[in-house]
């Protein structure tokens, strides 16, 4: 096997991004200071409060405009305008909080001068990381080994969340099955060792349903390679790890291997600093929701011409029935022949409903349910009765979602962009239980970071 491929994992990737724009940013501001009289920021025993406070705003504002998401970094088309916008911010921020940051200068010029090396330490890292990392020399090549039935989804899910990640084909534990998947090619069992040296593969994924089926000359071959110290992985594992979410789709009867649903369920000072989070997010809600209930009132009454307020049967957590409140934003009879599914581009969204919905507004009453109970800042999106009955017909483990309290933002939220079927729904059931099974609080504040990267963006409805 070729030992000179080079490859780097999801994360790996991402912790490289934020570092080298650290250090790729600063290096163009003590250039600036040092070559050309630029004395605004400056890196010295003295400020080193100035540079984590700088620090701290490029990482927090470049993850809510996704400069680290992978796929977008990967093409100077879709990262520039990110990058852009990040630095502008920053700048903006980092302006705004001078007692943890410089006075503005006597001489305006700095600001811009300050603005050009930040943004010029981005684009050119980007450059770099975009003609080298992204290139193929740093793919990661893998080999799947299970059964044609889901091949193309499972290569599909993998491109579709780490651009660097190649599939270069499977071994066939079906050999007489005749449907082959098209995205990648199909490769025998005895092949195993020689696909591995040509392809410079440096990763194995068993994706099997049934274990017989891995032959004994096959498990003596990837026990020979364990040996050897490769990388062999379980799918479902493979999948969680890359993807963030659990392929319920794919657990059978041992899905408890899968579902440690202990770690910060009964942890006592995790669940404390959660309710203390929904109460200051609720109060703070209830505030704004009276500041903007004159224009809302107002838009109604032009725009929406009914109730201000709308409530709906919900499921709660255990299964429980509540009402959830909200802003009305459809028009008054939209579900006079019974309930279905809201679809995206809704006829039935009135105008100043669906600017209500792009900008979140209509969810602020939700924080009444916070305070009564019935719901938290984060966690799955409550779902009616009537639609939880059918998908829990036909989706495995989805009434599992119910374990917590249903949340105002989720994992699921901030990482599909709409949902309006059965298989969206499975979806955003494999990132809700990947929620549930990791909850943490870096886990809670990374959603709600990309939540308002969301609310920014005016994705979903």
């Amino acid at each position: 096997m070729s030992k000179n491929q080079i490859s780097f994992n999801i994360s790996e990737r991402k912790i490289l991004l934020r570092v080298v724009d650290i250090g790729f940013v600063l290096a163009v501001l003590f250039a600036l200071s040092t070559y050309f009289h630029f004395d605004y920021f400056t890196i010295s025993n003295e400020n080193w409060s100035w540079v984590v406070v700088l620090v701290l705003y490029i990482s927090l504002f470049g993850t809510v405009f996704e400069i680290y998401d992978l796929q977008k970094s990967s093409t100077f088309q879709s990262t520039l305008p990110n990058v852009f916008m990040t630095a502008m911010v920053v700048v903006a921020f980092y302006l705004l909080t001078p007692l943890f940051t410089p006075f503005l200068p006597d001489k305006r010029i700095q600001i811009f001068f300050f603005f050009l090396g930040i943004l010029g330490g981005l684009l050119v890292w980007r450059a770099i990381y975009i003609t080298l990392i992204s290139s193929p020399r740093f793919y990661k090549n893998v080999l799947l080994i299970g059964e044609p039935t889901h091949i193309d989804e499972i290569v599909s899910s993998f491109r579709d969340v780490d651009p660097n990640y190649k599939i270069v084909g499977f071994i066939n534990c079906e050999p007489d099955n005749t449907v082959l998947p098209k995205l990648v090619k199909a490769y025998k069992a005895a092949d195993l060792k020689n696909i591995i040296e040509e392809n410079n593969v440096t990763e194995v994924i068993v994706a099997t349903y049934n274990s017989e089926l891995i032959t004994t000359d096959l498990y003596q071959d990837l026990m020979d390679l364990l040996h050897q110290g490769f990388a062999i992985k379980e799918y479902a594992q493979a999948f969680e790890e890359m993807t963030y979410r659990i392929p319920v789709h794919y657990l059978g009867k041992d899905f408890y291997r899968y579902f440690p649903f202990n770690r910060n369920n009964q942890n006592k000072l995790y669940l404390f600093q959660r309710w203390i989070l929904d109460m200051v997010f609720a109060f703070i809600g209830c505030f704004t929701g009276v500041l903007v209930l004159p224009f809302v009132l107002l838009g109604n009454l032009i725009g929406n011409r009914g109730p201000l307020f709308y409530s709906q049967q919900r499921v709660g957590e255990h299964g429980k029935l509540f009402s959830i409140i909200k802003f009305r934003t459809m028009v008054v009879d939209a579900e006079k022949h019974g309930a279905v599914w809201a679809s995206k581009n809704d006829a039935r969204v009135t105008t100043f409903g669906r600017f209500l919905r792009r900008s979140r507004l209509d969810e602020i009453p939700q924080c009444l349910n916070i305070l009564k109970g019935d719901m938290s800042l984060i966690g799955p999106r409550p779902e009616r009765p009537k639609f939880v009955k059918e998908l829990a017909a036909v989706i495995p483990f989805y009434e599992a979602r119910h374990m917590i309290k249903p949340g105002i933002t989720g994992w699921a939220q901030v990482k599909v962009r709409y949902g309006d079927s059965v298989e969206d729904s499975l979806m955003k059931l494999q990132y809700d239980l990947f929620y549930i099974k990791r909850r943490s609080f870096f886990l809670d504040l990374n959603v709600i970071v990309k939540t308002i990267s969301t609310v920014i963006f005016f994705r979903g409805q």
